[in-house]
């Protein structure tokens, strides 16, 4: 049995463990960041393919007859035609759950560093200051305390429920809009509200919902203009919630107070993107799932994926 991997991601930390998979699958196949262009003739006549953003749909499908298993080295599955998928005959499986602690980490990491700017106080120190009368040289802004802010979150998945955790131990009442609201909630200790009022009365707003037909451009002008003058938004969830042009002109107007996004609309972020060069916009590259410790959990899964279809059931398909 033939394997590919199209990885279409560079690992900061170091590489991920395939060791797993080699085992259930020795003849494996491993490529870089691939373009759309490349997928079909890269999956050849495999059988087994993994992948993170390149997209499968009916047209590499159909060119692909072999394919028998699909798996997804992420959670989110928006880059795949499922249904074209099942209609193939070609299960899907995702890795659910191994990034949560790691992403709603990252929430706080973006918003400490908003904050309190320990990274530009930094840097003023090793460049042999220790005060500054042009703060604005070094990006700095007037610190700000959590403690009784209002922490808003959109969607109360994992994540969503793990920086709720997070935004509370920090002293801030948290609110919450999500599609169904889970009696298991109900100890959560957090209050339940509409999109506009979460909109009206965040002082953050932190994003961790799938991007679907009803959540693409969430974030745009006219659900900027009912947010709270100078919140702050951060988004670590996925680029295409969010207008980014909208969101560079409420930050150049000053409707939101700053904007601290590890996810884009385009991957990797282009030159002539809006949000680059603002001094109220922290951007890092996609990169909060890549602690050490969620890519092992990664690969654990997908190797656990793997091994209970070929033993003929199946974990974590999402297209059955």
């Amino acid at each position: 049995m033939k394997a590919v991997v199209l990885e279409d991601y560079a690992i900061q930390q170091g590489d991920l463990d395939w060791s797993g998979v080699k085992a259930l699958v020795p003849d494996i196949t491993r490529y870089g960041r691939t373009a759309q262009e490349e997928v079909v003739p890269r999956i050849g006549d495999a059988e087994i393919v993994f992948l993170n953003k390149c997209r499968i749909d009916e047209a590499v499908l159909a060119q692909c007859p072999k394919l028998r298993w699909v798996g997804i080295i992420a959670t989110g599955t928006d880059n795949l035609d499922l249904k074209a998928c099942r209609r193939h005959g070609v299960p899907v499986a995702n890795v659910p759950g191994y990034s949560t602690y790691s992403v709603a980490q990252m929430t706080f990491s973006l918003l400490l560093a908003i904050c309190q700017c320990a990274d530009r106080y930094h840097r003023l120190v090793q460049d042999g200051h220790w005060r500054t009368k042009e703060p604005a040289a070094y990006g700095l802004l007037p610190q700000v305390e959590l403690l009784g802010k209002t922490f808003g979150i959109y969607g109360y998945g994992s994540i969503g429920r793990q920086t709720a955790r997070i935004a509370k131990a920090f002293g801030m009442e948290v609110l919450v809009c999500t599609r169904t609201v889970r009696p298991e909630y109900k100890a959560d200790g957090v209050e339940f509200v509409d999109l506009d009022t979460l909109l009206a009365r965040s002082d953050v707003l932190s994003l961790h919902c799938p991007a679907t037909p009803a959540t693409r451009g969430l974030i745009n002008a006219a659900t900027l203009a009912k947010a709270k003058p100078g919140m702050i938004l951060l988004n670590t969830a996925r680029g295409a919630l969010v207008d980014e042009q909208a969101v560079a002109d409420a930050l150049k107007n000053g409707k939101l107070g700053f904007y601290g996004a590890d996810a884009f609309g385009t991957e990797p972020l282009p030159q002539a993107s809006p949000l680059r060069g603002l001094p109220n916009a922290l951007l890092t590259p996609h990169i909060a799932w890549a602690t050490n410790e969620a890519l092992q959990r990664l690969m654990d899964i997908t190797a656990n994926n793997l091994r209970t279809w070929l033993d003929g059931a199946g974990e974590n398909i999402v297209n059955a």
